[in-house]
């Protein structure tokens, strides 16, 4: 590389560091799925304290959606304390009333949030391809038009439907464009759909029936309330979101949890 090429890589940088902009690295496919809340006990603490200290997420969700603010909220100790930055509603099946008030709150003067995920309701269950394509379109704009903000896609909720249902298909729609576009997923039905042990309930529903076998053998911690489901459903998102959270912090667990490929995310 000549020695002018290396000057004007230098003068951008510069003012990149003066304009105080955190630079984007390359983005890659991040899941949590059923996979995470195993491997939620290896995360190193380190990775959890730089996600609190970094991460100021926008949680735009109804009650389904609350089932993973329960689950943080289980996991609460002396060193786990991270809450969404701040909630709102409605839902992902409220087009385009969501991706208007993302833009709105992004927007705003002095924004510091700089992670947003929205989840769905049960609208997945009775949703087209080109409305699925609705959804990954708008957010695949936000995200060009908000460089610096994590946007996290997620599944619909399970129904009862099985593998050949429309919410399993319309799921595997949302999870096919995350893995082949770089996107960060948080897939809600996957979660829903396996037990600690491993095994598949593909026809299970948001009610999560297995949880309550699970808990008849195993010891399971209460909540008070899980939102149209079983604590344990909620749990395991909040274990699930937190190894989310580290590894877009940076934590590469070497193949552990839902995700080999090695992380992104911005810079200090």
């Amino acid at each position: 590389m000549n020695g002018k090429r290396w000057a004007i890589i230098l003068v951008l940088g510069a003012v990149v560091l003066n304009l105080g902009v955190r630079p984007v690295l390359a983005r890659k496919t991040v899941i949590a799925d059923h996979l995470a809340p195993a491997a939620y006990s290896s995360i190193p603490d380190k990775y959890i304290q730089q996600a609190i200290s970094r991460f100021n997420l926008y949680y735009g969700h109804t009650s389904h959606g609350s089932q993973i603010v329960t689950g943080l909220e289980m996991l609460q100790d002396a060193t786990h304390f991270f809450y969404p930055a701040e909630e709102t509603g409605p839902d992902l099946g409220y087009y385009p009333d969501w991706v208007n008030i993302t833009r709105t709150r992004l927007n705003q003067p002095g924004n510091d949030i700089n992670m947003v995920m929205w989840s769905w309701c049960g609208q997945v269950s009775g949703s087209s391809q080109e409305e699925i394509d609705t959804y990954l379109q708008a957010m695949n704009q936000l995200e060009q038009d908000f460089p610096q903000v994590i946007f996290i896609y997620m599944t619909g909720h399970t129904d009862g439907s099985g593998i050949d249902g429309n919410l399993n298909v319309r799921n595997n729609q949302i999870r096919d464009y995350c893995r082949r576009n770089g996107k960060v997923l948080f897939d809600f039905a996957d979660i829903e759909s396996w037990n600690p042990a491993g095994t598949h309930f593909p026809d299970t529903s948001d009610d999560c029936g297995w949880c309550s076998d699970w808990c008849t053998s195993h010891t399971c911690p209460d909540c008070g309330d899980c939102a149209h489901s079983h604590c344990l459903n909620c749990y395991l998102k909040g274990k699930a979101f937190y190894w989310l959270l580290a590894r877009l912090a940076g934590w590469n667990p070497g193949g552990k949890g839902a995700v080999a490929a090695p992380v992104l995310l911005l810079s200090d």
